[in-house]
């Protein structure tokens, strides 16, 4: 009978205890998305051996957004001659939006590829916004001392966005300060909604803003919550979970791998053949911002999961910078070390032409640079492919190049397009010569002074062979990014 009452007594003991606990709050440490349909069949241990973490410490050891906004501020002074700080916007509650620009000559347009980071995008998956310091830090102690680090900061301009959601991460959840997603609030290609800008949150306006203003031509999020390198497609047209390979399914599973290959561990993940999936596949999300970077801003975007915990204790994020060290400069150094880039000049005049890149067989066109009509073109490599420069008013020309484990350098000189007219050969966009001055100039040349004419043509033809030869030279001893590019001018 005692040892009955034992037993009652313990079980009722264990059950007061239970209600206290939850009353406390002790369970309320698990995400409002942790039972998220995306992540069925996808067990995830997102808080495993820190159960008892309550969600007033979960940030310890984190830098709050103040101290995130001064560590930028500071990292500023100390590389000064790297590096720049700006902001892009400001969150819903009016926390700036910093970025730090790393380059040679930071600020300044020049024929080299952009590229940014983009961290804390999710309020609850803080780890890139830490990993974005480490990395900053890394280049600015190893410049002309790593030969990786100097690669990077003289040949691309590295942009980080340490935290595009402070809001978020103050109020220890997934969604912005009006509890929305951010990376479900971009346009969609397969639903329409929530179509004006204007209505969209400041964040996700300050990226789309942002993309504006810079032509990137990579880009990746950090998350937290598996360990994985995603890529486009992420949503289906009809919501159904299945690999959707976007126009450059071979070039995003290329990126993808060399993150995964270069990770510590990611590689051989038993969950994801080689560590790399399809957004689609794993699961369909809509208004994702890696879709949208690809569509509308010629940018190619990978989402990186980065930690299968979202919220690891801040002693294991050295750790995690070490895991990720090696894919994280790798990935930001394939934008020279493979491709094909290259500049599209006018053979009227030689200057730069703002055309477009196309490659036959996909389904994809990348703009030239306004300024100086760069381009840089994100391929797989070991394979063929066709390359055609094009620009309205002048001829199109293609060239096929074999595109081994080094970039390329192609350059395009494209002809103006002409038409016949009588005997007056006029580019058909160039020419401003009004009716009057066009009737007197043939009346010239069918009169007495045709043999002038053709002297005139002859010695001009002489002159644009000259020119010709000589600005070929010129292409072929342009400084190249990596020193490993071999250069074609077609």
């Amino acid at each position: 009978m005692i040892m009955k009452t034992n037993i009652l007594f313990s079980l009722l003991l264990l059950a007061s205890t239970l209600s206290s606990s939850l009353a406390r709050g002790v369970f309320q440490t698990l995400p409002s998305d942790f039972n998220d349909h995306s992540n069925v069949n996808r067990t995830r241990h997102l808080l495993e051996g820190n159960e008892s973490r309550s969600s007033v410490d979960l940030a310890l050891g984190y830098m709050t957004n103040s101290e995130l906004e001064r560590a930028i501020k500071e990292f500023g002074q100390r590389c000064s001659n790297i590096s720049r700080i700006y902001s892009i916007g400001k969150s819903v509650k009016g926390v700036p939006l910093w970025v730090i620009e790393i380059s040679d000559k930071p600020g300044e347009e020049e024929t080299e590829p952009a590229f940014k980071y983009i961290g804390n995008v999710h309020g609850d998956e803080p780890v890139g916004r830490e990993l974005l310091i480490f990395l900053a830090n890394w280049l600015c102690d190893n410049h002309l001392k790593d030969p990786l680090a100097t690669l990077i900061v003289e040949n691309v301009h590295l942009h980080l966005l340490p935290s595009m959601n402070p809001d978020g991460f103050s109020l220890r959840r997934r969604g912005n300060a009006n509890n929305i997603d951010l990376n479900r609030d971009f346009p969609d290609q397969f639903f329409f909604a929530n179509d004006d800008e204007d209505s969209r949150q400041p964040e996700t306006r300050a990226i789309m803003k942002w993309l504006r203003d810079i032509q990137f031509t990579g880009s990746a999020t950090l998350h937290g919550g598996a360990l994985v390198a995603n890529y486009p497609w992420d949503g289906t047209h009809d919501k159904r979970t299945y690999y959707a390979g976007c126009p450059d399914d071979d070039a995003f599973r290329f990126m993808a791998s060399i993150y995964s290959h270069s990770h510590y561990n990611m590689s051989s993940s038993k969950e994801f053949l080689d560590g790399i999936t399809n957004g689609a596949a794993w699961y369909p999300l809509y208004g994702g911002m890696q879709d949208w970077n690809y569509i509308h801003a010629g940018c190619f975007e990978l989402t990186l999961e980065v930690s299968d915990n979202k919220w690891p204790i801040a002693a294991e994020l050295p750790i995690l910078w070490k895991y990720n060290k090696m894919s994280m400069l790798n990935l930001v150094a394939s934008l020279v070390k493979t491709g094909v880039h290259g500049r599209i000049y006018s053979s009227g005049d030689g200057r730069p032409l703002p055309g477009f890149i196309t490659v036959s067989g996909i389904n994809y066109t990348v703009r030239a640079g306004r300024t100086f009509a760069d381009y840089h073109r994100l391929l797989a490599p070991r394979d063929r492919y066709e390359v055609v420069a094009t620009m309205p008013g002048y001829k199109s020309k293609n060239t096929s190049i074999w595109l081994d484990e080094g970039a390329m350098s192609l350059d395009f000189v494209l002809d103006p397009e002409v038409s016949v007219k009588g005997s007056i050969l006029r580019n058909v966009y160039d020419c401003n010569c009004d009716s009057k001055s066009k009737l007197e100039f043939v009346e010239f040349l069918l009169g007495s002074h045709l043999e002038v004419f053709f002297v005139f043509i002859v010695i001009l033809g002489f002159l644009c062979f000259l020119f010709q030869r000589r600005k070929k030279v010129k292409f072929s001893t342009t400084k190249q990014s990596t020193g490993a590019k071999r250069t074609v001018v077609v």
